[in-house]
C-alpha cells in the first residue's frame, strides 16, 4: 500500500504537526510505503530518505507568516501516485495544490486544528479550498471528540468524521537524566511552573506571566518563536522577570529532565487554534498536573479538570494563578493528580493505539468500493 503524506514541513522543522506526521510515517512504515511531500525552507526541491521514508522537500519561494510558497506544489503533487492521500490541515499550500492537481487516491483529511483568520479572509481564500478537500474526503481524521462536533468546517461532514487521539513515546519521559533533573531544581530553587511551546499569541504566554504575579514559584519557558522578545519585555514591566526564565529550544533529553523537574505544567492558549495540546500529553506521561484552558476543543478532554489536573478560562489570568496556586500548596493533590495523569495517557494516548487505529483506517478504506464523496 503506497500512502502520500501531504504536509506542511517535516522534522528537523519543529511543531506539532511534524511530530505527529513524523510518528506516523515512522511507526506504520514496516506495514505501508510511506511517502511526504512537505515544504523546504530553502528556495531549492529535495528528495531525502529517512530510513525507509522518502521525504520531498518542495522549493519555498518565500513566506507569509507561517505559510511556505511553494508555487511548484502543485505540479509535484501531480506527478505522485498513490493508493491513499493524507492531506494534514490547516495546510493552506496543500488544499490550493490538491486543488489544481485533483490527483488520483483516497483522500483522508487529517484535521488538526481550526484556523483562526479574519472571516472575509477565511471565506475567501480558504474556505472554498478546505471545502473542497472536505467534500472529497473519504475520512476526516480529528483527535477528539470535541474537535469533531465543534469545528465549524466539520458541521456537513460529520458522517466522515473519526476520532483517533494522539499518542506520546514512552521513550520521551520515561528515560529522563536524574542527575540533570536534580542539578535544575538545585538551579531553580523554587517551586516549578513549565511551558512548552512556540512564542506565538496563540499560546497565551502573555497570561502565564500576568498569572505569575502572586506566585512563589519560577516559569521556566521553552521554545521560540515571534513574540520572545515583547514577552521578556512584558516580564520586566510586570516585576516578574526575575522568576521568569526563557530557555528557548532544548533537546528531546532535556526536554525530558525538565517535564521531570516542573511541579506543574501550564498550557494557557487562548484560541481554537490550540486543538489538543501534545506537550499537555508528554506532561502528563512524566506524572505531572496540567493546568489549560477551556477552548471547546480537545485540550480539556485530554486533561480532565478536578482529575489530572485543571482546566480554566482562557484569558483569565486571575484563574490561571489560582489553579497554579492550589496545586502548588498541595504537594498531596499534585502527587494524586500526577498519578491519575499518567494511567490516562498509559490508558488513551499510546503511540501504540494512534498507529493500530491509522493502520485499520488504511485497511478500511482500501477494503471498501467507491468513494464516499459529499457535495460542496
Amino acid at each position: 500500500m503506497k500512502v502520500l503524506q501531504l504536509g506542511k514541513f517535516y522534522p528537523p522543522a519543529k511543531g506539532g504537526m511534524e511530530t505527529i506526521l513524523a510518528l506516523i510515517c515512522e511507526r506504520t512504515a514496516q506495514h505501508v510505503r510511506n511517502r511526504v511531500l512537505v515544504a523546504n525552507s530553502r528556495p531549492s526541491t529535495v528528495e531525502e530518505r529517512h530510513g525507509s521514508i522518502e521525504v520531498i522537500r518542495v522549493a519555498a519561494l518565500t513566506r507569509i507568516g507561517a505559510v511556505a510558497v511553494c508555487p511548484s506544489l502543485p505540479f509535484e503533487l501531480a506527478r505522485e501516485t498513490a493508493d491513499i492521500i493524507v492531506l494534514h490541515e490547516p495546510n493552506p499550500m496543500a488544499l490550493v495544490a490538491y486543488f489544481l492537481a485533483r490527483p488520483a487516491g483516497r483522500l483522508i483529511v487529517w484535521y488538526h486544528s481550526d484556523v483562526i483568520r479574519p472571516s472575509w479572509r477565511y471565506r475567501l481564500f480558504y474556505q472554498p479550498f478546505l471545502r473542497f478537500a472536505l467534500s472529497r474526503a473519504e475520512r476526516i481524521v480529528v483527535s477528539s471528540p470535541l474537535l469533531g462536533e465543534s469545528a465549524p468546517a466539520l458541521r456537513d461532514f460529520q458522517a466522515k468524521c473519526t476520532v483517533i487521539p494522539f499518542g506520546v513515546e514512552k521513550a520521551a519521559t520515561d528515560r529522563p537524566d536524574q542527575e540533570r533533573v536534580a542539578e535544575i531544581r538545585r538551579d531553580v530553587s523554587q517551586p516549578i511552573v513549565l511551558f512548552v511551546g512556540r512564542l506565538v499569541p496563540y499560546k497565551g504566554v502573555d497570561v502565564l506571566l500576568d498569572a505569575m504575579a502572586g506566585l512563589n514559584a519560577v516559569a521556566l519557558i521553552v521554545g521560540e518563536g515571534p513574540q520572545r522578545a515583547s514577552l521578556e519585555a512584558q516580564a520586566h514591566r510586570l516585576g516578574v522577570a526575575s522568576r521568569v526564565r526563557f530557555v528557548g529550544s532544548v533537546t528531546d533529553q532535556e526536554l525530558a529532565s525538565l517535564y521531570r523537574a516542573c511541579d506543574v505544567f501550564v498550557l494557557p492558549s487562548v484560541t481554537r487554534q490550540e486543538a489538543f495540546g501534545v506537550v499537555q500529553l508528554e506532561a502528563m506521561a512524566a506524572g505531572k498536573p496540567v493546568v489549560s484552558t477551556d477552548l471547546g476543543t480537545g485540550v480539556g478532554w485530554v486533561n480532565r479538570h478536578g482529575e489530572t489536573g485543571y482546566v480554566v478560562p482562557p484569558r483569565d489570568a486571575g484563574a490561571l494563578r489560582e489553579a497554579i496556586q492550589r496545586l502548588l500548596t498541595d504537594p498531596d493533590l499534585r502527587r494524586s493528580m500526577g498519578e491519575a495523569a499518567v494511567r490516562r495517557v498509559r490508558s488513551a494516548f499510546t503511540v501504540e493505539r494512534m498507529i493500530d487505529d491509522t493502520l485499520a483506517l488504511y485497511r478500511d478504506l482500501m477494503s471498501t468500493t467507491g468513494h464516499g464523496k459529499t457535495a460542496a
